[in-house]
């Protein structure tokens, strides 16, 4: 019968990919991806391009969400895409979808995941998780992301400084994902919010890929030159 898979294909190292996720997209007819234009490359197709069986000339649909924080636009956008999807698995093809990292953690996959449930309740629906940034990133920092019974804050791109403080002040560990460009505004938060200068600092970009970066010192040491600007970036901020 045929359905649709969400596939979380991790931070971007493709050796880190599950078995049951290579074996889902290689028995796949169409392989959809996302992508913020037109003209621009696939993030999550690049993470799996050499992994894709070449000799079944699978069918490749790029998916395009804008980036824009306009909510109707974002909305119009998750109902083109999933009624996209639906429709190339009602026509009897079996589809896998790709997205970064995992399907359930800040990913559009979620939005097209619910109008999918509600407008097509008999489509058969699976999910593959994926090995997300920031367990990857404390592979290869060697920093815990939690002890005992410390308490972890995860934040988005997109938070506002007043609710990252009062966080802060309950968190043992800060984990901010995916917009290195706003990294700046959230040392002074940290700082008074009682993260000492001894705190771990760990920040990185490009994880997984030929162009990545990964910097570990401490919240005191932290200057201009030691922050990213990069979209898909991580910090890590941890008291000791």
């Amino acid at each position: 019968m045929p359905g649709l898979i969400g596939i979380g294909v991790g931070p971007g190292d493709p050796e880190l990919l599950t078995v049951k996720a290579v074996n889902a997209i290689n028995n796949a007819d169409i392989i959809m991806c996302p992508a913020s234009k037109e003209d621009r490359p696939s993030i999550a197709l690049s993470v799996v391009s050499s992994l894709i069986d070449k000799s079944k000339n699978q069918q490749i649909v790029k998916l395009i969400f804008p980036m824009t924080k306009d909510k109707d636009i974002l909305e119009q956008t998750w109902k083109k895409n999933a009624k996209i999807m639906a429709e190339t698995v009602l026509s009897g093809k079996n589809v896998v979808y790709l997205t970064v990292g995992d399907p359930y953690l800040y990913s559009t996959w979620i939005y097209m995941h619910k109008d999918l449930k509600e407008n097509y309740p008999d489509m058969e629906i699976s999910v593959i998780p994926g090995i997300v940034s920031m367990f990857t990133f404390a592979s290869k920092v060697g920093v815990s992301i939690a002890e005992g019974a410390e308490k972890v804050a995860i934040i988005p791109s997109c938070y506002d400084l007043s609710s990252v403080k009062e966080i802060a002040k309950n968190s043992e560990t800060m984990v901010f994902l995916k917009d290195g460009r706003y990294f700046d505004q959230v040392i002074q938060v940290l700082k008074e919010s009682g993260f000492p200068d001894d705190s771990i600092f760990a920040i990185g970009q490009d994880l997984g890929t030929d162009h990545e970066i990964i910097r570990k010192l401490t919240l005191g040491e932290v200057n201009d030159d030691t922050l990213t600007t990069k979209y898909f970036s991580i910090l890590v901020v941890k008291r000791v």
